[in-house]
């Protein structure tokens, strides 16, 4: 069967592409090897200059690559560029740093010297997303270049171009050959690569399912692995909250990436005091966003990227409601003029939600905003916690102690206190409870496939 290339905005077939065999799929396991072989020996002043043609490259190469994902998933053309930006961005900050993250550690010990080593693990698979089909590699690529590891991508089945583009970008950054691999795959060939013995880790970004299968795949063979799965990220709103800074940051957090991003602020839980006003400025601004061609510079909201994704977001919205909760703005497909294949639907809000209602404690993946009524901050705090995702959490307060109460509570690998949950390189990134563990990025994301390695020295 064909991997395809479809864009989402019109239904048309871009391009097909023939899967990997298991032959070709055995040639990039022997030649994962061999990159790594080579990048294990490359200096790290070497290896920290190919991360810096790499990003030189990615801003050269911005507006070519952002159309690509723009065709293939939908984003706007605008998000697209600054998703490319941002990606160079993360090999600038490991070229800077990571020689000093992978600098051997001292340790005193009572006799003789002791220290601590850093060395690479080998070819590691890397199972990747569509919804910013560059930043979630290159996130993980460029420590994991720079720590000498070599590369293999199961990138998404929609976003084959995206793929390909990749892994041509850093060969032409002048990697070794293998350094960086991109395998059209379908998803039945992860198990068999990760039982591979030339694989010596994973690393997934995707949903529950795909992460518990390859994290007991990896457990199975006593692999290190990272996982960074869904989210309903809790955006709180406190009485004392700047209102106009608290929507506009709403309205980014849910609405970023057309509603597809796993630390998208979706439950937004809205002290009592603060509700009508938070409620009617936000629904302004939802309602004023401009759905259509995501080409267009004025257009703030692209399609969804799939038949099967705009599919899940109206059947949970439609559960949610049929269940009684009250939609009381957008929140349905739409059409857009010129258009009639693409995955378009209206941004919305859902109120007074009920428990056993989906969109109470499940992820929407689109550009839905859940709202709640709560009287306290421990109620908030319970709301957000009642999940069983634990990504990323917001809170708007002018009070510190309210700030330092959510933050010591929330269960969530991150929280942002007056702004939105971002992705950054010089900070952690991950999740707790079903939304994942291990961490990327800063690091942390350089340790996550490294042999910490105990040296201790006597009679020298």
């Amino acid at each position: 069967m064909s991997i395809e290339s479809r864009n989402p905005a019109t239904g048309e077939l871009l391009e097909q592409f023939s899967p990997a065999s298991n032959e070709m799929i055995e040639e990039a396991l022997d030649l994962a090897v061999e990159g790594h072989e080579a990048l294990r020996r490359m200096p790290l002043r070497d290896r920290a200059a190919g991360l810096r043609r790499l990003a030189d490259l990615l801003d050269q190469k911005n507006e070519e690559l952002a159309r690509v994902a723009t065709l293939e998933m939908g984003k706007t053309l605008k998000a697209a560029k600054a998703e490319v930006t941002k990606c160079a961005s993360v090999c600038s900050y490991y070229a800077e740093h990571g020689a000093g993250f992978l600098r051997d550690e001292p340790v005193q010990i009572d006799e003789g010297s002791a220290y601590v080593a850093h060395l690479p693990l080998g070819p590691i698979l890397a199972v990747m997303p569509w919804n910013f089909p560059y930043w979630q590699v290159f996130r993980f690529a460029a420590p994991a270049l720079m720590a000498g590891n070599s590369g293999l991508l199961k990138h998404a089945s929609n976003v084959p171009q995206c793929a390909l583009a990749i892994s041509d970008v850093i060969a032409e950054a002048g990697f070794p050959k293998g350094a960086f691999q991109t395998l059209l795959i379908g998803s039945d060939k992860v198990e068999g690569i990760l039982r591979d013995a030339r694989i010596r880790g994973a690393t997934l970004t995707g949903s529950g399912p795909a992460g518990s299968a390859v994290g007991a795949l990896a457990g199975e063979t006593i692999k290190p692995s990272v996982l960074e799965l869904g989210g309903s990220d809790a955006f709180i709103v406190m009485p004392s909250a700047d209102l106009d800074a608290a929507t506009d940051a709403a309205l980014t957090g849910r609405t970023q990436n057309n509603g597809q991003s796993c630390i998208a602020a979706k439950r937004f839980i809205i002290h009592e005091a603060a509700y009508d006003a938070f409620r009617e400025k936000f629904a302004a601004k939802l309602a004023s966003l401009k759905v259509g061609d995501p080409m267009s510079e004025d257009t703030d909201i692209g399609p969804l990227a799939n038949a099967s994704g705009l599919d899940d977001v109206v059947k949970a919205v439609e559960d949610s409601v049929a269940k009684g909760a009250r939609r009381t703005l957008g929140a349905k497909p739409t059409e857009i003029a010129g258009m009639p294949e693409g995955h378009w639907f209206e941004p919305g809000m859902l109120e007074d939600i009920p428990e056993e209602a989906p969109a109470f404690k499940e992820e929407i993946f689109g550009p839905v905003a859940l709202l709640s009524r709560v009287p306290n901050l421990d109620e908030a705090i319970d709301l957000a916690n009642c999940t069983e995702f634990g990504l990323g959490s917001v809170i708007f307060t002018k009070d510190r102690s309210e700030v330092d109460h959510a933050v010591r509570r929330l269960e969530a690998g991150a929280t942002a206190v007056n702004r939105i949950v971002a992705s950054d390189p010089r900070l952690p990134f991950g999740g707790v409870k079903t939304s994942g563990y291990g961490r990327e990025l800063a690091r942390d994301g350089m340790m996550a496939f490294v042999n910490r390695k105990t040296v201790t020295i006597s009679g020298l």
